[in-house]
């Protein structure tokens, strides 16, 4: 069967359109268009702010950004003190991660991005993965030292990396970003996040935490993602959609994950949505949590 007769216009959506033996950009329509480009690189000169601790944060409370506070706070709550950190907010609706000083510490303009003003370098971390792993490493906590639990907490970190794409930019973005509804779009990533979740609830059948009997970074990486769909927080009316009440194990397990302290306190930071009293823009002590946020300081 020729291309023509396999895929003809009229059955393409839009209608009519044919793949051109060169692509060029169409910054087109949709919540994220304004800022999607097929360049790297910086807009605009902005230096980025710096605080008092050695650790700063340059984020915003999405998924992969939460991974990263929940991280820091969970590190605080073991006694670690040289895991106090700034966390500054990064509207990336507005652009901020195209400044000149965001590009230098994250060459993809993705947050999270961390500098470590401990090092003799100013080490810059980014990528949400390598920065869990960056700083269980730099305190030794929060990643099994037995090698065949760290293995397996490996494992599960380098599954959440490579699986949550089609969680977010595939499912969440065509179900509910996506300027039209497009049903083989749809359908190809609601397959893939319930194939994801039922791994997941498999494996928590017999296991109390991802990496066994002992919490880890790969609980802090995937619980934002899959943990935030299994209690309906994500996308909408994702979770009756996906009928995410069938994924038991890991409703268990988020029920468990969201009573921690310090995820209590993670999943605030840089949030700049929601209720007034969960949003902490920023965060640069302790006593934010009880003195600076949204409904304490009224902006």
């Amino acid at each position: 069967m020729s291309e023509e007769n396999k895929f003809p216009p009229e059955k393409n959506l839009p209608a009519g359109y044919v793949v051109p033996d060169v692509w060029k950009w169409d910054q087109g329509e949709g919540e994220w268009a304004s800022i999607n480009r097929p360049i790297a690189g910086p807009t605009h000169d902005k230096e980025l702010p710096v605080g008092k601790h050695p650790l700063q944060l340059y984020s915003l409370a999405t998924p992969n950004g939460v991974k990263v506070t929940i991280m820091l706070e969970e590190l605080l709550a073991l006694g670690h003190k040289g895991a106090e950190y700034d966390a500054w907010l990064i509207k990336i609706g507005d652009g901020d991660q195209f400044g000149s000083g965001f590009v230098d510490v994250n060459p993809n303009s993705k947050i999270p991005a961390l500098m470590d003003h401990s090092t003799d370098e100013n080490t810059r971390v980014f990528e949400s993965g390598s920065i869990l792993l960056y700083l269980a490493e730099k305190f030794g906590a929060l990643i099994p030292k037995d090698p065949a639990k760290r293995t397996q907490a490996m494992n599960w970190l380098f599954w959440q990396m490579g699986s949550a794409p089609y969680l977010g930019g595939g499912f969440g973005h065509f179900y509910e970003y996506a300027p039209i509804k497009i049903e083989y779009a749809i359908d190809r990533f609601s397959m893939e996040v319930k194939r994801e979740l039922d791994v997941l609830d498999r494996h928590l059948a017999e296991n109390e935490y991802m990496a066994g009997d002992e919490y880890s970074i790969a609980d802090i990486a995937i619980y934002p993602w899959y943990g935030r769909m299994v209690m309906g927080g994500a996308y909408g009316d994702s979770a009756k959609f996906l009928d995410v009440a069938s994924y038991k194990n890991v409703i268990r397990w988020a029920e468990q994950l969201s009573k921690r302290d310090a995820v209590i306190r993670g999943r605030i930071v840089n949030k700049s949505f929601g209720e007034p009293s969960e949003q902490l823009h920023e965060r640069h002590d302790a006593s934010d949590f009880e003195n600076k946020t949204q409904d304490k300081i009224g902006e």
